[in-house]
């Protein structure tokens, strides 16, 4: 038996706690600041107390206002974000788990060289390939569309190594029986694989999403204000006149939330 100390205890968490708070504190900042007008957030010391003006600057946020910046709306730009987040997410983990299957359990000439290709895609990130990417894109007339916005993020080097990483730690012996109990293919990554990568696949799944909901980057280029991401609309706070620091205040806070409850609720696998 191992006896633990108190004073460790209390040692253990307070750290914890005080960990919590640093984390915590930006956050706490962000939902004051969404609570006060803008001279309120500027002046110095800013407050650290909640204000007065929390619906009016939501209201802002969630519906639009010129005077306050943006004529475009949180409630819109979340759904850009949501169906876009859900498209990139469920074709990364898609073609990802079959091209990870197909490296692991396919035998074919330059197998591994193949593979060392798609990793080594982690190397040219979107921010240098932007250029040809647009104009791709343009070409294909894809600009402020769904498809412009999902189809060059769809592809994760990430996710494919992560996938081959758990299929080579499957015992061959389960492939085999399935194999010799007549399963297709698509039986053996339904049946025998999936079941087993549930957690693997939420993990990656909740990677995959949050990244795919902070897309700024691309989004910014290929998109009008009014076609974009969340973040697209949150960059667009900032203006000749300086920034909308308690509408950018509200709609960041209000882009946490949806993360944190799928996070929450994946807790489980």
């Amino acid at each position: 038996m191992v006896d633990r100390s108190p004073w460790l205890t209390v040692l253990s968490h307070a750290v914890m706690i005080l960990g919590v708070m640093v984390v915590a504190f930006p956050l706490y900042l962000a939902l004051v600041a969404s609570t006060h007008t803008a001279a309120d957030i500027v002046q110095a010391p800013m407050p650290l107390l909640p204000g007065g003006e929390m619906w009016a600057n939501y209201k802002a946020a969630l519906f639009g206002s010129g005077k306050l910046g943006s004529n475009t709306n949180v409630v819109h730009m979340m759904w850009v974000s949501f169906v876009t987040a859900i498209i990139i997410t469920v074709g990364k983990i898609a073609i990802s788990l079959l091209s990870a299957f197909a490296i692991v359990y396919f035998r074919f000439p330059f197998k591994m060289l193949c593979f060392w290709a798609i990793f080594l895609t982690l190397m040219l990130p979107v921010e240098v390939r932007i250029l040809p990417t647009y104009k791709v894109v343009a070409d294909l007339g894809l600009l402020n569309t769904y498809g412009g916005l999902t189809l060059p993020l769809i592809a994760s080097a990430t996710a494919t190594f992560l996938f081959r990483q758990f299929f080579l730690t499957v015992p061959d012996e389960l492939v085999e029986a399935a194999r010799m109990d007549g399963a297709t293919l698509w039986q053996e990554v339904r049946m025998v694989l999936l079941p087993l990568a549930m957690g693997g696949l939420a993990s990656t799944g909740l990677l995959c999403l949050v990244l795919s909901w902070n897309e700024a980057f691309w989004s910014l280029n290929l998109s009008a204000a009014k076609a974009g991401t969340l973040a697209t609309l949150i960059a667009s706070y900032s203006s000749p006149e300086g920034l909308f620091w308690a509408k950018l205040s509200a709609a960041s806070f209000m882009a946490i939330a949806p993360i944190v409850v799928f996070g929450w609720f994946s807790q489980k696998q």
